[in-house]
């Protein structure tokens, strides 16, 4: 897949508590400490795979690391499918403050890739399945192929970006 852009400032606030949050004021502090910046990154990439794991979502060797002077993640692993490897994608960009996603990760059972979207203001998952499959009421394809990550149909938001499947 390689790199995914996704919007900085939307989505999941993994970096806002517990170790990632300690380890980012660190390194904001004082950015010429090496050994913060790296902590703080590790925190951030560990708090991914939490989040990652929360939804259910598994990949063998699943590693994720986060460099915040470029706002990206890379992830590592071998994901069993197409959509569970895509799902990873996504949630590992859906989190406030990163930028891209570095997709590393291979699959055993290969599938045709997903389109994607990013969500804008006005949006519903009818307009998008008009948009991408000439029929809004397909709308539910979209919400089961972004489970566990959605859990309402009615609950998108700007900035997030979707997991849209082939017809």
């Amino acid at each position: 897949m390689g790199l995914i852009d996704f919007m900085k400032d939307a989505g999941e606030k993994l970096f806002g508590h517990g170790n990632a949050q300690a380890s980012m004021a660190a390194a904001k502090s004082d950015p010429s400490n090496d050994a913060k910046i790296a902590a703080a990154n590790s925190a951030a990439g560990d708090a991914i795979v939490t989040y990652i794991k929360s939804q259910h979502l598994d990949a063998t060797g699943l590693t994720v690391t986060f460099d915040g002077a470029s706002s990206t993640v890379s992830v590592f692993g071998v994901a069993p499918d197409q959509a569970t490897r895509e799902k990873i994608v996504l949630c590992c960009g859906n989190v406030s403050g990163v930028a891209q996603v570095k997709d590393m990760m291979s699959v055993d059972q290969s599938e045709p890739e997903s389109k994607y979207y990013t969500v804008v203001s006005g949006d519903t998952l009818s307009k998008i399945s008009k948009q991408f499959y000439g029929d809004a009421n397909k709308y539910m394809k979209i919400f089961e192929a972004n489970k566990p990550m959605l859990s309402d149909p009615n609950k998108i938001y700007p900035g997030q970006n979707l997991r849209i499947p082939a017809q």
